[in-house]
């Protein structure tokens, strides 16, 4: 397209949210404090790089705690575990550390008060993500899960019962919505929980997407195939009108034939995903012809999280004391 000025678009806020630097940085920490292996349950994040990388410094990463050898230390991912993981690593000798996201370990409390309070919950999510197995352990006997908005027509809801709802924190922001909007048509005294639970950074990044895709002949979704952010990051660009989306991993997964007639590229990244990776995407397509990134910006992100209690920094006796 030799007449067509090309342009390469940066989405931003994008990449890391704090729950993600938080855990990736707990188990470097875990690393540095307690040597290696730590052995991490799951995924911390979801993003291929981040976990290759660790275990490359000894990190192990396992699917079930029956892996991990007695009294050995080992990391909760940042999606969060159930009750019952918690008491199994406590029935079998196992140090652990909690990287949890706390803005998923907010939706765990929520789900515990509602089902104190014996109100039927309806959860928002994905079923077999991680995130979802964690809240509905919290709450087994009160949450029914509700993965799209044509299933809340099939909702068995107690009439008599008080009911509420919560969702897992990367869900698409509009596609929740529908999914209220049929919850609440349905039972007209459905609770809200006290905030909302999609995570800021899942929505930040939706946005910054929507702004600049009705004006991209292709976005690029940098991300893993397992991060849900990442996937609705890319449903959200075409739904805001962008010509074609495509998620990859990395710069080696760019297929050329994408690039055939394309003026406008826009870029951007799911939360559990490295700058750098989002630095090799924009060098490729610079070296096949476009113009150096001009990032637009939708808001600024200054959120961080404390990293859990056996990583903080010890105050010596003095400081504590103010002597």
């Amino acid at each position: 397209m030799p007449d067509v000025p090309r342009k390469l678009i940066l989405a931003a806020p994008r990449g890391y949210c704090a729950g993600v630097d938080r855990a990736v940085v707990t188990v470097e920490k875990a690393l540095e404090a307690y040597g290696a292996p730590v052995y991490v349950r799951k995924q911390i994040v979801h993003n291929r790089h981040v976990v290759e990388d660790l275990e490359t410094r000894g990190a192990i990463f396992v699917e079930d705690l029956d892996e991990v050898p007695e009294g050995a230390l080992v990391v909760f991912s940042a999606h969060g575990v159930s009750p019952e993981v918690t008491s199994e690593a406590r029935r079998r000798g196992l140090r652990t550390i909690d990287a949890t996201c706390p803005l998923v370990t907010k939706v765990h409390h929520e789900a515990r008060r509602f089902a104190t309070e014996d109100t039927q919950i309806v959860l928002i999510g994905h079923a077999g993500h991680e995130e979802v197995e964690g809240t509905t352990g919290e709450a087994p006997d009160h949450i029914t899960l509700v993965q799209r908005p044509e299933d809340v027509a099939d909702l068995e809801l107690d009439p008599d019962r008080p009911v509420s709802w919560l969702s897992q924190t990367t869900l698409s922001v509009d596609e929740t919505a529908e999914t209220l909007e049929r919850l609440r048509a349905l039972r007209p005294d459905l609770m809200n929980p006290p905030s909302d639970d999609i995570c800021y950074a899942t929505s930040n990044r939706q946005y910054a997407i929507k702004q600049i895709a009705a004006h991209c002949d292709l976005v690029i979704v940098v991300g893993s195939r397992n991060s849900s952010n990442t996937a609705r990051l890319v449903d959200v660009a075409l739904e805001a009108g962008a010509g074609a989306s495509h998620r990859v991993d990395d710069a080696t997964e760019i297929d050329d034939s994408w690039l055939d007639g394309v003026a406008t590229i826009g870029v951007t990244s799911g939360a559990s995903v490295p700058e750098q990776l989002v630095k090799e995407v924009l060098a490729l397509l610079e070296s096949r012809g476009w113009p150096p990134a001009v990032e637009e910006s939708l808001i600024g992100e200054s959120l961080t999280f404390a990293l859990p209690p056996q990583l903080r920094p010890r105050r010596s006796r003095s400081a504590r004391t103010g002597a």
